[in-house]
């Protein structure tokens, strides 16, 4: 594992940690439910390098969430998402602008997170979730336009078959939430970091590193079902 992701699973401990020290607070038994829409800004980080440019998809799904407690200002509470995601990448050349090629990639992604908010019971929170995520791959479609054989560009991604089609990586988020009579409204930034590669990432393999980074605005409406 490298430095990055050692960093990275460090700071989610961390956060990960902090509803469990909350155990002192003022309980809440607070459950909800809903669902989420958003849009995904995908890159994937090739080593050695593959130039590209974001490729938007589409994201939703179901969201429930249980509040536990708070602890002097901090709300805290647990958050589990089932969604479907759209990713993979698109290349870009600057010097070849006929040539094209994008992958795209769907998956069914579950991000376990932590939840912790500030704010107002009734009315507007800040909050920040926070949680591993893992994914799987349902399909997969490429898009390749141009005259590629050309030029002498490498391309050992081009028609190669995803090989790891189970992902997993961490998750993270800031947002706003207003919440109201009528439910609760939520506005987030998320980015998602993929610790596993979805290529063979061994030494007799091209890519050292095949894995997402996606960066979500999302917006989620959940109600009440226990306050």
């Amino acid at each position: 594992m490298n430095s990055i992701n050692r960093i990275a699973l460090i700071l989610l401990f961390f956060i990960l940690s902090l509803p469990l020290h909350a155990q002192i607070g003022e309980q809440r038994h607070n459950f909800a439910i809903g669902f989420s829409g958003g849009l995904n800004f995908n890159k994937v980080s090739f080593s050695p390098t593959v130039r590209q440019k974001n490729l938007s998809g589409i994201t939703g799904g179901f969201t429930a969430r249980y509040i536990s407690e708070k602890y002097f200002k901090m709300i805290c509470g647990a958050q589990l998402e089932v969604n479907f995601s759209q990713q993979g990448w698109d290349e870009y050349y600057q010097d070849y602008p006929d040539l094209h090629y994008t992958r795209k990639m769907n998956y069914v992604e579950i991000p376990f997170l932590a939840h912790l908010a500030w704010g107002k019971e009734r009315g507007m929170q800040f909050f920040i979730n926070a949680g591993p995520q893992i994914g799987f791959l349902i399909n997969d479609s490429e898009q390749k336009s141009g005259n590629w054989n050309n030029y002498n560009l490498e391309t050992q991604q081009h028609g190669k078959k995803i090989e790891n089609k189970f992902d997993y990586g961490i998750t993270g988020g800031l947002g706003l939430e207003l919440r109201t009579k009528a439910g609760n409204f939520l506005l987030e930034g998320r980015y998602y970091y993929a610790l596993s590669d979805f290529y063979n990432t061994t030494k007799r393999d091209y890519f050292s590193r095949a894995a997402h980074g996606v960066i979500t605005a999302k917006l989620t409406y959940l109600f009440d079902l226990h306050k």
